[in-house]
């Protein structure tokens, strides 16, 4: 079972986790146009296009802000080492949810 990003950070900012009530739920976790890419639940295994996301209990802001933090992430480099070829960039990524 491949994990989502809230699961490998163990932020607990998932819907009904242990830090929702108190941060707030990741937009991460709910994003549904990205269900299902790199075989996560919403966009749990693609959370860096997501803006508004955390990264050491910090709004990260846009995509635009955020990306560079993002992909120097532990869970960024495991997703793509684990996808390999069928990795999804960037581009791919946000036309996803410009169709939304």
């Amino acid at each position: 079972m491949k994990k989502n990003c809230w699961e490998f950070k163990q932020c607990g900012r998932e819907p009904g986790g242990i830090k929702s009530g108190e941060s707030g739920v990741c937009p991460s976790s709910t994003e549904k146009r990205l269900h299902g890419v790199h075989g996560g639940t919403n966009a749990g295994r693609a959370c860096w296009i997501v803006g508004g996301t955390y990264c050491k209990d910090d709004v990260e802001g846009s995509f635009a802000l955020q990306y560079d933090t993002c992909s120097s992430c532990d869970f960024y480099s495991d997703v793509r080492r684990k996808e390999g070829a069928q990795f999804l960039h960037t581009t791919e990524l946000l036309k996803k949810l410009s169709r939304g």
